[in-house]
């Protein structure tokens, strides 16, 4: 689990992550994972959601059992860990190919304006 000014941090200088974009991404991290890396959540589809990002299994990971197209090369199990290296890696990708919308929570909670993070910067 991160408070948002250490992932924040963490995104701004591990990735170099602009101010924005930070802001986004803990705002999503925190309305799918509570901010927790370890969470999973399974979807009425029978799909389930992994770690930080909350990264599905149908089209993003890899798990036992799931058929995926597993887009970003990794096993679901990479995703639940506090090395956030591949989560992080993920979820750019996700938003690079949707952007923040391909998350339910960001649009809940999030596309209508952001807490500015740049103290943790």
């Amino acid at each position: 689990t991160f408070s948002e000014c250490e992932l924040a941090s963490f995104l701004h200088r591990q990735y170099g992550f602009p101010a924005h974009k930070v802001n986004n991404f803990v705002c999503l991290a925190q309305a799918e994972s509570s901010l927790t890396t370890t969470k999973t959540h399974k979807n009425s589809n029978g799909s389930t959601d992994y770690g930080l990002f909350q990264i599905n299994n149908k089209y993003w990971c890899s798990s036992a059992g799931f058929t995926s197209s597993n887009d970003c090369r990794v096993t679901c199990a990479d995703l639940l860990t506090n090395d956030i290296t591949k989560a992080v890696t993920c979820a750019n990708k996700v938003f690079a190919r949707h952007g923040y919308s391909a998350w339910y929570g960001w649009k809940n909670k999030c596309s209508k304006g952001v807490k500015d993070l740049s103290h943790c910067m």
